[in-house]
């Protein structure tokens, strides 16, 4: 089973981009897309429903801002929109494909790096969040959560590391909100199951030449349940073509 994230910046930009023209080439079961920024009923070209998928969207009810996305192979058994928290529900940041014995989730956490403010509602979201992945973590199937979740959890999860820790992304209180949800609650990041090297980002600023030079931050992460961890077969980040500000995270599970 191959399972991609990708953060689009807006789906109908990452179309301009050839991302639906490379699509096909991922031969991927389960896309999960964040940050659509479009309402379904914008997306009528054919392209925004690939041939050989179902597909699904859960659209922030402001135009033109956030919202996800899941493609899937196999038509799900259940469709779920949000968790029932404001900030997820009515900015389309949670969508969920259920089908037997699995559960695939994309996710777009918010970001809180434009103030204070903003920050304050991304860890209202995290709390809420946490309680949501401890009940999902009760549920007798294997989950995988997709998503951009704004957080570096390691030093060598992004490049200036040193400059950054007083930055959203990478506060304390956010990695400590991660080492939470893997040491306490039993979940894994299934990229670092099996690629343990440095320098591989999923997330470059659009200042200075970053992506250039490889600049970046690893910010697109498949969270897994146990039963999972064991199946990671392998993980990539597609780098060759470029679009979006994001890479799509690209990893295989032997199921």
């Amino acid at each position: 089973m191959r399972i991609i994230t990708f953060n689009c910046n807006g789906i109908r930009a990452a179309a301009r981009k050839g991302f639906f023209e490379w699509l096909p080439t991922a031969e991927a079961d389960v896309i999960c897309l964040q940050e659509t920024k479009a309402q379904e009923h914008q997306l009528t070209d054919a392209l925004f429903r690939p041939e050989g998928y179902h597909c699904y969207y859960f659209d922030a009810e402001k135009k033109g801002y956030a919202g996800t996305a899941l493609y899937s192979r196999e038509k799900p058994s259940k469709i779920l929109r949000g968790t029932g928290f404001p900030i997820a529900d009515t900015e389309g940041r949670y969508i969920q494909a259920d089908y037997p014995g699995l559960s695939v989730v994309s996710l777009y956490l918010p970001s809180g790096s434009s103030g204070p403010e903003r920050q304050e509602r991304k860890i209202a979201f995290m709390e809420h969040f946490m309680a949501h992945m401890r009940g999902l973590r009760r549920k007798r199937r294997e989950i995988v959560v997709c998503a951009d979740w704004n957080i570096c959890h390691k030093e060598i999860d992004l490049k200036n590391w040193r400059a950054n820790r007083k930055n959203s992304g990478f506060l304390p209180e956010e990695r400590q909100w991660l080492d939470t949800l893997y040491d306490e609650v039993g979940w894994s990041d299934a990229f670092r199951v099996v690629n343990k090297e440095p320098d591989q980002y999923s997330w470059w600023s659009n200042r200075g030449q970053a992506r250039a030079k490889n600049v970046g931050w690893r910010l697109d992460y498949h969270v897994v349940t146990p039963g999972l961890r064991a199946k990671v077969v392998s993980a990539e980040i597609y780098t060759a073509e470029n679009f979006s500000d994001h890479a799509p995270v690209i990893i295989d599970y032997a199921v």
